[in-house]
């Protein structure tokens, strides 16, 4: 568990091998509950090689000093990542 956001992480170790690589993360909000948004890439074990980017938005509770993960939407592929751009940046328009 974690007591602050900067050591939330979807870094995730599997036998010695990093199979979840956390490359960024953007705070996108803070306090009891708080959201952050992370790019990473998945370990390909036929390949070894990291894979294409990823993205996952993930909410935290904290509680008890200690951050909990509550809910996450992962972004499979760049091409999903452009149309949920795309979208938000059309509703911001109106």
């Amino acid at each position: 568990m974690a007591s602050s956001i900067d050591e939330l992480t979807v870094d995730y170790t599997e036998e010695g091998t990093l199979v979840v690589k956390e490359l960024d993360k953007e705070v996108l909000t803070k306090g009891a509950w708080s959201t952050i948004m992370f790019r990473y890439q998945d370990w390909d074990r036929k390949k070894e090689e990291y894979g294409p980017d990823k993205y996952t938005i993930r909410r935290y509770q904290k509680r008890g000093g200690e951050y909990m993960q509550k809910s996450k939407f992962n972004i499979s592929s760049r091409d999903q990542a452009e149309k949920v751009i795309a979208a938000l940046q059309k509703w911001l328009k109106d």
